[in-house]
């Protein structure tokens, strides 16, 4: 379900990595923040990684909460999108490049990523 492209950037600095790393882990927030840091906003690697993580975010929040009211059914959605969003997290902190299926495509299409 998952595939990902294990192309490493020489540019990509640690500070991009860390920024990647947090925009998984806590999206939507810092995707947010992201969005509003002037210098930070423009970097390619965050670009191609905080679009799709609050892309991510966002429909994980809104299927959880749809799934909720089936007994255990939103718990157990809510668990499998932070094992997710952590193995893609560690995966941008190490420099690669994350293919979420859908999201990914649905973000390049709107012109949100590179």
């Amino acid at each position: 379900m998952m595939s990902d492209e294990k192309i490493i950037d020489p540019n990509v600095t640690s500070d991009d990595k860390l920024w990647a790393l947090l925009s998984y882990i806590f999206t939507p927030i810092i995707p947010i923040v992201l969005l509003l840091i002037e210098d930070k906003k423009n970097r390619p690697f965050l670009k191609a990684h905080y679009p799709q993580a609050l892309a991510f975010g966002i429909v994980a929040w809104v299927v959880s909460g749809l799934l909720s009211p089936v007994i255990g059914l939103g718990c157990v959605i809510w668990v499998a999108t932070l094992v997710f969003q952590i193995i893609w997290a560690i995966k941008a902190y190490n420099g690669e490049y994350v293919n979420i299926p859908v999201i990914t495509d649905f973000v390049k299409k709107q012109g949100w990523a590179d």
